[in-house]
This record gives structure tokens, C-alpha cells and sequence, in this order.
């Protein structure tokens, strides 16, 4: 009994404590409410968590603390699953938007009459992609002349029933529009919801004259944050698509025949997925022929210090344009903001103190400099931005938190080769333009649910 009352007391001592220091601030707004009750909800729930590790498991000091921070941690995670929401969610990410109800009829894209993918199966995300593909009049926008028409591929976790037959299914798509006499493929790693940024590509299809194609396949339907228990399903996805790639353009090369500059891209979950499949780096950037990439928020952590490790020979990592390198030559480009919640995120953030918040040292862009470590507080801060590092107004382009619209233009037509293709005029052109474009989708979308 004396030990319960013991652990209650400390318990309480330490939460009290915890719920002053989560007054702090954070790396991106949060709504008025969840700031109001946070401090709160953490105090309490650190304090609860403490009893519970440190009589569960016999803890004592830090690592008790430690083990109450993580208490707290999966209550907060498992809220949503607990729900029972999960189904809801997938079922909510297979409707197809009313104003995508139709399947295009360029015989380009996938779920055209064309395809041989069903663009019933698509889902919501799928159809979008597939739906926003540039058109000649936004090339003469930027005073680009279009040359082809854009190749989009995309093929949803439910159009097949495995990975090998998604795989060969995007392959047998690729081959009918004959991508592999394009210019330049890319390779877009979605995220968990089958979301695939049309940005990137747009800026591909529009600088390449449309001489392109992309591919994208993806491996769930639901949000990033519920589909890392898929990361090796997702990484095992995008093996199967490179090899598949690989092994089309060595029989090509045998043959004499022309083959395409391969192009990765992956934001998000998607750059985590995508360098899950080529663990080596530059190695297998080698192995793969891979002439460009771009990995936009990758999450942060271990696998992620490694990875930038692995590539530091040929990469170059930016906050935001202003930093693009007058020599823009690397082959590989990591776009991560300073305060990007996503790519600050770790475990060991609960224990121990990041460089990014050594008061001793410069602060990052957009990182408050009255923001300091706690001890498990800051771990919480970041798992509550994580939510909401992605709020934004469609057309309204911020530098902020895991939002990279307002960069993609610039750092994209650098990190694909086509900063001496463009001048200033025409740079400038393309940002206006991609604003229009993500405004005149919002548009639509919103006209579609009313």
C-alpha cells in the first residue's frame, strides 16, 4: 500500500510539473482547443503513465518516466485505431470524387477506356492523380511547347490482389503507352492513402514538354500516421517496381534501343517507403540506374540518419529555395524543413536533447527560439504537431511545419535537371501556374461535395 501511495505521490509531483512545461511552444499552430487542454490531458496522462510503468515494471527515475511518457504516447495513438474507424476511413478512401465520376478518355492515363486498369477500383486518391495531368494550355503558360502527351500510371491496392500483380499491372500499363520511349520516367512512392502528389509531376510534364511518364503504385487506403505497420509491404512494393523497371530497361540497353532518365520521387511516408527499397543509397541509386531523386519530409529517426549517410557523396539537403545550390548537379536532393514536425520526430526525443534545440546553438527557420527541451514533453509536442503539420488552404502556399507547396516549383526543377533549361520569366510563370492549377482542383472538389 506504502508503494502505491508512493507512486501516486510521485506520480502527481510529476505531472503537475510536465503539464507547466507543455505551456511551451510548438513547431506549428495548433487549433485554440487542443492548445488550451494539453497541458493538461499530458500532465495527467504522464502522471497516470508513471504510476503504471513504475509499478508495472518495477522502474524507478528517468527510465520510469520514460516508460509513463510512452504510456501517454500509446494512448494518444491508440485513440484513433480504438475507434473502430479504420474500415470507415478505407471505405471513405475507395469513393471516387463526383467530379472525377467519369474515366478520362486519354488513352494515356490509366482507367481510360485505353487501360486495362479499372478505373472503378481506383479510389479516391488514384482518380485525382490520374485526373490532374497537365494539358498543352498550361505548357503555353510558361512558354513551353508541348512535344507528347503526359503518361500518368497508377494503379490503387485494389485494382489487384498482390504486390507481384500490381507491379505487373503498372508494368503492362507503361509498356501499352510506351513510357519507356519517353525522355524521362518517374517513380512516385505514395503515401499510406494512396495520395500521390501531382505537383512534382506537374513541374516534370510541363518542363519536359511532356515528354514524360510517371508511376505510381500504391499498397493501402489509409492515412500515413495508421499505415506504418505497412512500411515493409510498401518498401517491398516499390522493390518489385524497380526490379520490374530494371529489368526492362537492361533488355532495352541489350537491344540498342532508347531508354528513359529514371526519376524518383517520394514525400512523406512515400520517401520513407521509397528508400526502404534501395537501403543501400548510392549503391543501389547505381543499381538502378537512377538519375535524379527527390525525397520531400521523410520522417525522422534512425533508418532516415543512415540513409542521408549513405547518399552524403552525391546529396544535397535544403529548408527551403533560397538555399538551392548554384551547382545543381547532385543526384540526390532531400527537401526538409527546419521545423518540419514530421522530419524532427523521434523516440529519443522523449530522453534526450536534439541539436536543433541546443540553446547554444543557431535555430533552424520557423523553430521558436523560446522553445526548449523537456524531458518527455517535447516528445509530446512534436506527436501533437505531427497532426497538424499538414493544415492548409488550397492555393495558399506556405514555407511551414510538413507543408512544401510553396518549395516544390523551385527545388523540383532544380533536384529533375532543368535549371538551365528555364529563365527567371518562365520560373516565375510556373509557380503562378501551379498555384492555379492546385486552386482550380480545389474548386472542383468543392463543387463535388456539395
Amino acid at each position: 500500500m506504502k508503494n502505491l501511495i508512493g507512486s501516486v505521490a510521485v506520480g502527481v509531483g510529476t505531472g503537475v510539473p510536465t503539464a507547466r512545461a507543455a505551456r511551451g511552444p510548438s513547431l506549428v499552430p495548433w487549433p485554440a482547443k487542443v492548445r488550451e487542454f494539453f497541458p493538461q490531458v499530458l500532465g495527467t496522462a504522464v502522471g497516470c503513465g508513471l504510476v503504471i510503468g513504475s509499478r508495472v515494471s518495477g522502474l524507478r527515475g528517468a527510465k520510469a518516466l520514460a516508460a509513463g511518457v510512452s504510456v501517454a504516447g500509446l494512448g494518444l495513438a491508440g485513440f484513433f485505431v480504438a475507434k473502430g474507424k479504420l474500415g470507415e476511413i478505407e471505405a471513405e478512401n475507395s469513393e471516387i470524387d463526383a467530379c472525377f465520376a467519369d474515366p478520362p478518355s486519354d488513352m494515356h492515363l490509366s482507367g481510360s477506356p485505353h487501360s486495362a486498369v479499372d478505373y472503378t477500383l481506383l479510389g479516391r486518391e488514384g482518380a485525382r492523380f490520374i485526373n490532374s495531368v497537365t494539358t498543352r494550355e498550361h505548357a503555353q503558360q510558361i512558354g513551353i511547347k508541348r512535344t507528347h502527351d503526359p503518361i500518368r500510371v497508377f494503379v490503387s491496392v485494389a485494382n489487384a490482389d498482390s504486390i507481384s500483380s500490381r507491379v505487373s499491372l503498372a508494368m503492362s500499363e507503361l509498356i501499352r503507352n510506351k513510357a519507356f520511349d519517353r525522355e524521362y520516367l518517374l517513380i512516385e512512392a505514395p503515401a499510406g492513402s494512396g495520395y500521390a502528389n501531382s505537383t512534382p509531376v506537374d513541374v516534370l510534364e510541363l518542363l519536359s514538354g511532356g515528354d514524360c511518364a510517371t508511376v505510381s503504385v500504391s499498397y493501402g487506403l489509409l492515412p500515413s500516421f495508421l499505415s506504418l505497420p505497412k512500411v515493409r509491404v510498401a518498401g517491398q512494393t516499390q522493390l518489385e517496381l524497380h526490379n520490374a523497371i530494371d529489368h526492362e530497361l537492361i533488355g532495352r540497353r541489350n537491344k540498342g534501343k532508347h531508354v528513359p532518365k529514371i526519376i524518383l520521387y517520394g514525400e512523406s511516408l512515400g520517401a520513407r517507403i521509397q528508400q526502404f527499397a534501395i537501403p543501400l543509397g548510392s549503391s543501389d541509386l547505381d543499381k538502378y540506374s537512377i538519375f535524379r531523386a527527390l525525397w520531400v519530409g521523410t520522417p525522422g529517426g534512425r533508418i532516415s540518419d543512415t540513409f542521408h549517410r549513405l547518399c552524403a557523396g552525391e546529396s544535397v539537403s535544403v529548408d527551403r529555395p533560397e538555399q538551392i545550390p548554384a551547382d545543381a548537379s547532385y543526384r540526390v536532393w532531400f527537401l526538409e524543413h527546419d521545423a518540419d514536425p514530421v522530419v524532427r520526430f523521434r523516440p529519443d526525443l522523449a530522453w534526450a536533447q536534439p541539436t536543433w534545440l541546443d540553446p547554444d546553438l543557431p535555430r533552424g527557420r520557423n523553430i521558436p527560439q523560446e522553445m526548449t527541451w523537456n524531458f518527455g514533453v517535447t516528445w509530446a509536442t512534436l506527436l501533437v504537431d505531427t497532426m497538424f503539420a499538414t493544415n492548409v488552404t488550397p492555393g495558399e502556399f506556405e514555407s511551414l511545419g510538413h507543408d512544401y507547396r510553396a518549395d516544390l516549383g523551385a527545388v523540383a526543377t532544380a533536384a529533375f535537371g532543368f535549371s538551365g533549361s528555364i529563365n527567371s520569366e518562365q520560373a516565375a510563370s510556373l509557380e503562378i501556374l501551379l498555384r492555379k492549377i492546385e486552386m482550380t482542383r480545389a474548386q472542383m472538389l468543392a463543387k463535388s461535395q456539395l
